[in-house]
């Protein structure tokens, strides 16, 4: 049976907020300057087979004990930008929409009620310490929801195929990165189109809340879209051809327009591609 580490664990698409350092107070702004110079910082498989490790004891441990002291770095035009996991803070988050996704029976078998009590109680006095706390990385299993392809356009796509040899070094990489303060024009700019062509719903929803939680973060951060473990799951064909940024912003310009066909049309696409992933799904 091969290792943990040498699992590559998919089917999860992320929203990470980059934060230039000096966003952070000391002494945590040093303690990433530090980080950012070692040559063996983890990917987001290390940090999602770290999670899944947790899962294994009796009884499992739902949210690590201690906060995590990783990050993900980039440079942007010289400037070092930070993305810290917090993955203590987003395990707590994650507990509250299990209930929503599995059956009853499934989760009392994956996670028994007396471990999320006790959890769902840590998370209550944590809060009181930190009511301010909030992640930089959103998740999403099976999935990108359409409200995050608002954040991004076609232009700042990027695809890299990989080497094909099932390596995580060689996989293919589908992701959007973009300034912050793009990133909130577009939101304000669909919000208003939406609100005035269709009725409250999901999308909107949806989009207030991202955008809210982009106001959190310094205005000269980066916005990455990352369909992450998606690609394991997506022939290349499939992710050569997905544009859904470009598809988003197709329907949103057609209701702003009154062009309601073409905004038809546009939402069509995107509903046939992601219900591919879903079909996926089912036959996991």
């Amino acid at each position: 049976m091969p290792k943990v580490s040498s699992l590559i664990v998919p089917y999860a698409s992320y929203l990470r907020v980059y934060e230039p350092l000096a966003a952070f107070p000391e002494p945590e702004r040093g303690h990433w300057a530090r980080y950012a110079r070692r040559p063996d910082r983890p990917s987001y498989q290390d940090e999602l087979r770290r999670s899944l490790a947790d899962l294994l004891p009796t009884p499992p441990v739902p949210v690590p004990v201690h906060e995590s002291g990783d990050a993900f770095v980039v440079d942007v035009d010289g400037v070092l930008c930070v993305c810290p996991w917090r993955t203590r803070l987003r395990g707590w988050q994650a507990l509250g929409d299990l209930a929503e996704e599995l059956p009853p029976p499934v989760l009392d078998a994956v996670l028994p009620p007396v471990v999320r009590r006790q959890t769902a109680q840590d998370y209550e006095r944590w809060l009181t310490r930190n009511p301010d706390a909030r992640p930089w990385i959103r998740t999403s299993t099976w999935q990108v929801p359409l409200n995050w392809f608002v954040l991004v356009s076609d232009e700042e796509r990027e695809f890299g195929k990989g080497a094909g040899s099932g390596a995580e070094e060689d996989a293919p990489v589908l992701r959007y990165r973009t300034p912050m303060v793009q990133a909130r024009r577009r939101v304000a700019r669909a919000l208003r189109t939406l609100r005035d062509t269709l009725d409250e719903g999901p999308l909107i929803d949806g989009l207030v809340d991202v955008g809210r939680w982009l106001e959190e973060f310094h205005p000269r951060s980066l916005v990455e879209l990352d369909y992450g473990g998606l690609v394991h799951v997506l022939p290349a064909g499939e992710l050569d051809g997905d544009h859904s940024a470009a598809d988003v912003a197709e329907g949103i310009e057609a209701l702003r327009t009154g062009d309601g066909a073409g905004a038809g049309e546009a939402y069509g696409r995107l509903v046939e591609r992601w219900r591919s992933v879903r079909d996926r799904r089912s036959a996991n």
